[in-house]
């Protein structure tokens, strides 16, 4: 049997990772190569019900846990596009995805559990930054290459199974010497049909915000949140599940922490968030630790 708890956003996973972004998104790295890591680990569950017109009632409980380790080996050239410095990215990830679900319509249940680990999707980015006193601008544009290990029969996946591209823009206020920085980082996604499952998710809106006040050069603390709504419903779900739509919200705090290892610059953050909404996809909370590893300030050292 095939168990497959609605879920709007194919499986109730989207491209789109929630809180990819935080503090100092609009910030320009510096020239040369950098990789940048983040371990992200999620946990969340979904409980949704449906009446049928003929009074038939739809149950499904579903249990998610996600865990990867990005790794985001990134190009920023000294040079300058439309004034703008260029910065150029290609994330991939291993990862661990567990997924157990029930379902129960008229009198009868099933359950399963599923779990895989393996490479994710690439995620080739191209971002464009510019700097005027304490404002800085950032546009990107982002694709999903599904390459990741993705079974349609399977509830655990680490890859998406469709293509999906998504555009957008920040902004960061940073004023060294009051210490007070706010981010904020808007997109919408586009996605391309599956051609496993001829289900293609609902186009979506997002935002990711931060602010955070540096207490001292090197630590900083703050705040952190984000906003996902499908603007779109899904095709290829049953016309019976209605307007079919997902929505989340999150918040929670963070810290960073910037040191030197001999003449290399390390940037580190943790953030976590709670998510206190969601509609048609898990509700539940994550984890993101990000180091920045500038590769080219490592070699100049050497």
């Amino acid at each position: 049997m095939l168990l497959t708890p609605a879920q709007a956003d194919e499986g109730g996973v989207s491209f789109w990772l929630p809180g990819q972004y935080g503090s100092f998104a609009a910030i320009a790295p510096e020239p040369g190569f950098s990789i940048p890591t983040v371990t992200y680990y999620y946990q969340g569950e979904m409980k949704a019900g449906k009446t049928l017109r003929q009074g038939t009632e739809i149950a499904a409980e579903a249990d998610a846990s996600f865990l990867a380790q990005f790794i985001i080996p990134t190009y920023t050239p000294d040079a300058s596009i439309l004034g703008g410095r260029p910065s150029f990215s290609l994330a991939l990830l291993p990862a661990y995805s567990e997924t157990s679900a029930e379902i129960s319509a008229g009198g009868l249940s099933a359950s399963r559990s599923d779990s895989v680990s393996g490479f994710g999707d690439l995620y080739p980015t191209v971002q464009l930054f510019w700097n005027a006193g304490v404002s800085n601008w950032m546009v990107y544009g982002s694709a999903g290459l599904p390459v990741g290990s993705y079974e349609p029969d399977r509830l655990a996946n680490v890859g998406t199974g469709h293509a999906a591209i998504d555009v957008g823009g920040a902004y960061t206020y940073l004023n060294p010497e009051t210490g007070w920085e706010m981010s904020a980082t808007a997109g919408v996604t586009f996605n391309f049909e599956n051609p496993d499952t001829y289900y293609t998710s609902g186009t979506s809106i997002h935002l990711d915000v931060g602010a955070a006040k540096l207490l001292s050069e090197q630590f900083f603390a703050g705040v952190v949140g984000y906003a996902y709504q499908q603007v779109a419903a899904d095709e290829g779900t049953s016309t019976l599940l209605g307007d079919f739509k997902s929505s989340v919200i999150g918040i929670g705090p963070q810290i960073g922490y910037n040191f030197m290892a001999g003449d290399v610059p390390i940037y580190t953050n943790l953030r976590g968030y709670l998510e206190v909404a969601a509609e048609n996809r898990p509700k539940g909370g994550s984890l993101f630790l990000t180091v920045n590893l500038p590769v080219s300030a490592l070699m100049r050292t050497e």
